[in-house]
């Protein structure tokens, strides 16, 4: 699906500067030894149960090692795949093979795992709030792993500061919050205003000054559920801190309309896929 996928034009960059890491200054020496004219074949495989992603970052990679490498992939990102199943099918000249498999692998579990740890947290609410994650990204990545958010069921919360106005606690130094949301609304028409809030009179002040959505930062689910009641409706309420696939059940119950969480992408463990080759 093209909504899964990050700008092409960014997996190319991506990819040629991790295949730089692994193949300058002289090259892939050990498939050197390989005689050029074997061929090879055989499979990607997922050697447990979770969510594809980052499939065109693979595609990339054997593009740039070698056009004639075919992969013929059995699953797209967002797919669900078992322990053993064939995730792709991949055949041409052995040594390429050898040279790409280790940045494409890297890729694709990195974003797999974060797909997969997605969906867990969006089928442990129900679907009764829609899971976000943040800029706790891998610098360089944040394209790419917000897409694999978005193949496990999630959506983007900002994908940079230049996206709307989210003002937190360290923004308010020598102003209120009534005149952090007043300024932002004279600055920037239009854009959405997010405000931080550690505790229900925050709420209600940011709710009075016109905030689009309000942020309860590190609250308990019940304190949440005072806060759904202040807001009654008034604007959209954000959970972000410290939930965990125990507790985002009781976050979701409390009636919050949002929850945003930093794991998704700087905490998930990969999905371990594996290259096996035939013969």
């Amino acid at each position: 699906m093209a909504e899964l996928n990050p700008p092409h034009a960014l997996i190319r960059e991506v990819v040629s500067r991790a295949l730089a890491e692994d193949l300058t200054p002289l090259g892939d020496l050990t498939a050197a030894l390989v005689p050029p004219e074997t061929s090879g074949k055989g499979a990607l495989a997922a050697r447990a149960e979770g969510v594809l992603a980052g499939r065109r970052c693979a595609d990339e990679v054997y593009a740039q090692v070698d056009p004639r490498v075919e992969l013929t992939w059995r699953y797209d990102d967002g797919g669900e795949v078992g322990r053993g199943d064939v995730i792709a099918e991949i055949s041409g000249p052995l040594a390429s093979i050898l040279s790409g498999e280790r940045t494409a692998l890297n890729f694709l579990c990195h974003l797999s795992g974060i797909a997969s740890l997605t969906r867990r947290y969006v089928r442990t609410a129900h679907n009764q709030v829609r899971i976000l994650d943040t800029r706790k990204t891998t610098p360089g990545l944040r394209a790419l792993e917000k897409a694999a958010v978005r193949a496990g069921g999630g959506a983007n919360h900002r994908g940079s500061l230049s996206d709307f106005v989210l003002i937190k606690d360290n923004h308010l130094a020598g102003m209120s919050v009534s005149d952090a949301v007043r300024r932002a609304r004279l600055t920037w028409p239009g854009r959405t205003v997010e405000v931080e809030c550690d505790r229900l009179e925050q709420v209600g002040e940011a709710v009075s000054a016109g905030a689009d959505i309000v942020m309860l930062d590190n609250m308990s689910p019940e304190q949440v559920a005072v806060c759904v009641e202040e807001v009654a409706g008034a604007c959209l309420i954000e959970v972000s801190g410290g939930v965990t696939l125990d507790t985002i059940g009781d976050y979701a119950r409390a009636g919050a309309d949002l929850i945003s969480i930093g794991a998704l992408t700087h905490s998930a463990p990969v999905l371990d896929i594996g290259l096996d080759l035939e013969g």
